[in-house]
């Protein structure tokens, strides 16, 4: 057997003891394991039962081929098949199969975190952040306004990749969206799977950024296929219809973020504690400040860059002085505080319910911020109804 099988053989070999993951990825490093010990025939016998447990699970189909072509000559590496099979069919499986390996080699370490979740309102019961480095997407458990692994799924992206611009150009958005519906079964057609769910692509910071598009979507795979290639979508992400219904159950409209990044920055509690506890003082201090009425107070915590859908800093300020005032008191209550970082951005998103209580006006309101640190303190650079 090649040094490259016998290396990935390893990885398999030293993961399949870690945390959870899909059970397909697990049979494969069973699979791998023989391998590296020289049973062919125990790794043929385990990917007999991986086809019969997954038929339609393609990768599985060339491994099965690969090992009874090693009956008559030495493995070298995935996809050893005959030249009349299409190599881009064959570089697709063999892609895939890198990934699911690797996503067992680079297992998060135990008590660390997302640094992208800093932290979860007490209703958003769980949330989702997609490696797309890794072609993995992690379900996290709300425990007490912190994330907890759950589980991991392997993704399909973008077939251009990631960071989504424009419509038609089959890529992948970057950032912090949630979901926004969900398209049960009967009313799409099998390409889709058991089930679609769409999230708020474009959001407010893509729509600054002059970035449109539109229909990116959790969603699953036609009934013969198990699942596809890393980079196959058009910007979906696309799951296993198995994975799919297991997410399911977890997602929320309205509620569960998806964010979407390029990798996850794994922390301990401690640095993601502090970061929050940051954020969380300033925000308290903008609240506290408009309470005071002291309009200079308050808009010391807004970015000279702040814009709020077609308010520039400067009209902000002027609409704000003059609403002020007018009031005698002003009470503002907040509830529901989430905070995520931003892919790509050095800004976080903050939602919250916001409860406004003056002389002259009350109103309630679901409110998101986006906050970024200008030198030694955090501004506001973003701010808007959700």
């Amino acid at each position: 057997m090649s040094a490259r099988l016998r290396v990935l053989a390893a990885v398999a070999l030293c993961s399949a003891s870690l945390a959870e993951a899909a059970p397909p990825d697990q049979a494969l490093a069973g699979i791998l394991e023989a391998l590296e010990s020289n049973r062919l025939e125990l790794a043929l016998q385990r990917t007999e039962t991986l086809i019969d447990t997954h038929p339609n699970f393609r990768l599985a189909h060339l491994i099965r081929g690969d090992l009874l072509l090693a009956r008559a000559r030495p493995l070298e590496t995935f996809g050893n098949v005959a030249k009349t099979v299409p190599r881009d069919k064959v570089e697709d499986l063999r892609a895939e199969a890198l990934a699911r390996l690797r996503s067992l080699r680079e297992r998060p370490q135990g008590g660390r975190s997302p640094r992208q979740l800093l932290q979860l309102a007490p209703d958003q019961r769980h949330a989702i952040v997609v490696d797309v480095d890794q072609s993995r997407l992690f379900l996290f458990e709300n425990s007490g306004g912190r994330p907890r692994l759950v589980a991991d799924y392997y993704v399909t992206l973008g077939k251009r990749g990631v960071e989504k611009t424009r419509e038609g150009d089959q890529k992948t958005p970057i950032g912090v969206y949630h979901v926004t519906g969900n398209l049960p079964r009967g009313k799409l057609t099998d390409f889709y799977g058991v089930g679609a769910y769409p999230i708020n692509y474009p959001n407010e910071w893509d729509k600054r950024l002059g970035r449109n598009g539109h229909g990116i979507w959790l969603h699953g795979v036609p009934r013969d296929t198990y699942s596809r290639p890393p980079r196959a979508s058009d910007g979906c992400l696309v799951l296993a219809n198995q994975d799919l219904e297991s997410i399911a159950r977890h997602l929320e409209i309205g509620r569960t973020p998806v964010i979407i990044s390029d990798e996850i920055e794994w922390r301990d509690a401690s640095e993601i504690d502090g970061e929050r506890r940051a954020i969380g003082t300033a925000f308290e201090a903008w609240r506290t400040d408009w309470e005071s009425r002291d309009t200079s107070r308050y808009l010391r915590h807004y970015s000279a860059q702040f814009r709020s859908e077609d308010q520039d800093l400067a009209a902000w300020a002027a609409h704000k002085r003059k609403v002020n005032e007018a009031k005698s008191w002003i009470k503002v209550g907040v509830s529901r505080v989430s905070m995520f970082r931003y892919p790509r951005e050095d800004f976080v998103v903050v939602s919250f319910d916001q409860d406004y209580r003056s002389s002259n006006l009350s109103n309630s309101m679901r409110k998101r911020q986006y906050w970024r640190r200008d030198g030694a303190a955090w501004k506001i650079l973003y701010e808007g109804g959700q």
